[in-house]
């Protein structure tokens, strides 16, 4: 399809990507929505909770919601697509990720930007379990990440999934690690690391003997914890490895359902193989919006209704 035209235009004070990041990130505020959890348990033994919320009236729609890295399901981006669809359409389910609701995971293992079998047993769930006749995924960052691939490498994608909006995607994850390891990058990278090594610690606990102190000593960078943690937890043979299996971007051109894809200009986490012009213009399932500004997930807009929380609206309004 033809690139779309971005129509965002925020106010002055929100045109710089880092001030749009972190207002978003830490200052916004979502209120009111009521969220029930429901924990799901994986074929592996593990769990994953889900936290619903619903709309006044009974709904067959419903939006599958997947959070960036080290986020969860209460993040106020994720709490801002869940209420406006539950105002404007049906019902709203937010994935925590492995590790991610506030409770460890029973396993070594835990999420990462290519774990597409975690959210197809979501799915499959949600299928067997409830009842939708509409179902819509939206993922942010790491979490568009995984829904674009799962949506490029399932050709048998259920009946009932009608489309999908991914917002701030790294889909060169290479490239968007390079990008994190810059030093306008450097408050981003430091904040993402400390969590990430919280969370090594802790498995340090249960797994004495799969993490060290020399492998938790060793993790100077984010890559080095891809190295030595997420790459050998999952199946990987190193960092580079990972990245090049788990990146979306050559899943795309398989995409066989109506998808946006937002990604701002001025979003400092992507490098310039995050913006996937030719595959967009090859799919005509594919719809690349590419705002001039926005940051990463920092579409800030009038009344905290984000910009991209009505571009999700209108485009599944508009399937």
């Amino acid at each position: 399809m033809p690139i779309i035209t971005s129509t965002y235009k925020p106010p002055f004070y929100s045109k710089n990507g880092h001030l749009a990041t972190i207002y978003s990130g830490i200052m916004r505020r979502v209120k009111g929505v009521q969220q029930e959890r429901e924990r799901i348990t994986l074929s592996d033994g593990d769990f994953i909770d889900l936290d619903w919320s619903f709309s006044k009236k009974k709904s067959e729609k419903l939006i599958v919601v997947l959070h960036g890295l080290e986020g969860d399901a209460q993040r106020h981006y994720m709490l801002g697509v869940a209420k406006l669809f539950n105002e404007e359409e049906g019902d709203a389910v937010c994935i925590n990720f492995r590790g991610c609701s506030g409770e460890d995971n029973i396993k070594y293992r835990s999420y990462h930007s290519g774990v597409v079998e975690d959210l197809d047993e979501v799915i499959q769930f949600v299928l067997k379990h409830k009842n939708y006749t509409e179902i819509y995924l939206n993922g942010f960052s790491l979490g568009g990440n995984v829904l674009l691939k799962y949506l490029g490498t399932h050709n048998d994608l259920p009946a009932s999934i009608k489309g999908a909006v991914a917002i701030s995607v790294p889909v060169f994850l290479k490239g968007s690690m390079l990008q994190l390891h810059t030093v306008k990058n450097s408050l981003y990278n430091r904040r993402f690391k400390k969590h990430l090594i919280e969370k090594l610690k802790r498995k340090q606990l249960h797994f004495p003997e799969d993490v060290s102190q020399d492998m938790i000593n060793s993790v100077k960078t984010l890559k080095d914890f891809d190295d030595v943690y997420t790459s050998k937890a999952h199946g990987f043979q190193d960092a580079y490895d990972y990245y090049e299996k788990s990146s979306s971007r050559q899943f795309l051109p398989s995409i066989s359902i109506p998808t946006l894809l937002i990604n701002a200009l001025n979003d400092s986490f992507l490098s310039p193989e995050c913006y996937p012009v030719k595959e967009a213009k090859n799919n005509p399932n594919l719809f690349l919006e590419m705002p001039k500004y926005g940051g990463h997930v920092g579409f800030y807009d009038k009344n905290n209704l984000y910009y991209s929380e009505k571009r999700t609206l209108e485009f599944i309004q508009s399937i």
